[in-house]
């Protein structure tokens, strides 16, 4: 998978509950209007729209699954149950959490990963970071890709963008690791998508700036609001 999205876009197609949008027939479709219109790949949440996805869409498919558990702030692929499912589903890369935070019953990231890989030794893997040091730990776990998702969505990096400064986390990813970099979160506009490439990132994910019209939405009203 990482070789047929290198340099290109993965579009992440995902609705929550309490969204319009929700549901799988409709993602397979936003995931259809993604690839008609050159995306590479897919990011999606949830068995049901993976499902979807991949019996209407002939695209390769990051798989999360979007779960809250009592006592962890963790909710990307959270435990191993979640992982169990994925890897049933087919999905191309397994995206997880990769942040120092501890997981559900207090399980560290390397013993949970140990175990992923050791049930799933063929699977690959995505690690979703928030800073620098995760993505170096993910590394050294064999991750086959670390991303820039978790920025800013941690208490440790709240209200930081991956495009502060320059895009200067990013920099500071790519120059820490050797493993491919994705780059995720904020990315709103064409122009942020291929500076990033410009960077070094392996490839993009766009998600909120494509496949969220109530997001866009607010954003035009708020600029509105400005003028």
């Amino acid at each position: 998978m990482l070789e047929k999205i290198k340099g290109g876009l993965v579009v992440s197609c995902q609705a929550l509950e309490d969204e319009p949008l929700h549901g799988p027939e409709i993602m397979k479709r936003m995931a259809d209007a993604a690839k008609r219109g050159g995306a590479l790949g897919i990011r999606a949440n949830g068995i049901e729209d993976i499902k979807a996805i991949k019996e209407y869409v002939d695209l390769p498919i990051i798989g999360i699954i979007k779960r809250e558990y009592e006592g962890s702030s963790v909710y990307i692929t959270p435990t191993l149950k979640e992982v169990e499912e994925l890897a049933e589903a087919g999905v191309d890369l397994i995206a997880v959490d990769a942040t120092s935070r501890l997981r559900p019953g207090g399980l560290e990231l390397n013993a949970f990963m140990q175990e992923a890989k050791a049930r799933f030794p063929e699977q690959k893997w995505m690690a979703d970071c928030a800073t620098v040091e995760d993505c170096i730990r993910a590394e050294e776990l064999g991750f086959d890709c670390v991303g820039t998702t978790m920025h800013g969505y941690t208490e440790e990096t709240a209200g930081k963008k991956l495009y502060h400064n320059d895009f200067q986390f990013l920099r500071d990813v790519l120059a820490a690791v050797n493993v491919p970099v994705i780059a995720e979160g904020n990315i709103l506009t064409p122009e942020m998508a291929g500076e990033v490439l410009r960077y070094g990132a392996h490839s993009v994910v766009v998600g909120g700036a494509i496949t969220r019209p109530q997001q866009i939405t607010e954003r035009f009203v708020v600029g509105m609001e400005k003028r």
